[in-house]
């Protein structure tokens, strides 16, 4: 039990490292919690910071739910203080219980008063090690609607959805043997619920036609997305 305890605690605490806040003060003396959208993320940094400090903040938070993963799940590799009833080995056990652990302290960073990012970098990190076919397929859904419509968020929620729905879709139509599936199917839509929760100032603002787009990464014009309830 104390291997699980210092698991779950040393890996929020390492999803808690707010890299957007300390790239910010770092190189441009910013506080992005007073700019932008407040957040602390990398869309934020993108739009703040710039592209080439934003894709650094990108690339550790997406570190910080691989380094959970694959490095700290197998150095506190122990035997669990329950019985595993799952298909998965102990260790991809531990793996997903660390990086949610990771997400969550991205999400409420202890070191930001419990406020932090959106958590799709972090969860990125975590899923790539776990299920990589699936968040490559997810990912293209994620460009295909940034590219179509500029919204980063939306991109973002869409591909959220879609990273179930391609496991469900793989394994119960195309047959395809996905290892621990019956597991990873309730695993996967957990992750997929919290990111999307974590989106819904993003997605009342989408609806009401206030969402900040991103003008130069909007590259496919043919139609423009109209927000449903957007006053006239």
């Amino acid at each position: 039990m104390l291997y699980l305890l210092s698991l779950i605690i040393i890996s929020y605490l390492v999803g808690s490292i707010p890299f957007a806040y300390i790239v910010g003060k770092v190189f441009r003396n910013i506080d992005l919690r007073r700019h932008g959208s407040g957040n602390l993320g990398s869309t934020n940094a993108f739009r703040v910071l710039g592209t080439p400090l934003g894709i650094f903040v990108q690339v550790l938070d997406i570190a910080k739910g691989l380094i959970v993963v694959l490095l700290l799940s197998t150095f506190l590799y122990h035997n669990l203080p329950f019985t595993n009833l799952t298909p998965f080995d102990d260790i991809t056990i531990l793996k997903i219980i660390a990086g949610i652990s990771a997400v969550i302290g991205h999400t409420f960073s202890v070191f930001m008063g419990f406020k932090g990012g959106k958590g799709i970098n972090t969860a990125l990190g975590m899923l790539i090690s776990l299920s990589p076919v699936d968040v490559s397929i997810s990912l293209g859904f994620f460009l295909l609607v940034l590219i179509s419509s500029g919204y980063v968020s939306l991109g973002s929620v869409v591909a959220s959805f879609a990273f179930p729905m391609t496991m469900f879709i793989r394994e119960n139509l195309f047959d395809v043997d996905i290892n621990g599936y019956n597991t990873l199917i309730f695993f996967s839509i957990a992750v997929s619920v919290l990111l999307i929760y974590n989106h819904r100032a993003n997605i009342k603002r989408l609806l009401i036609g206030t969402e900040n787009r991103f003008e130069n990464l909007w590259l496919i014009r043919v139609f423009k997305i109209k927000a449903p309830f957007a006053k006239k």
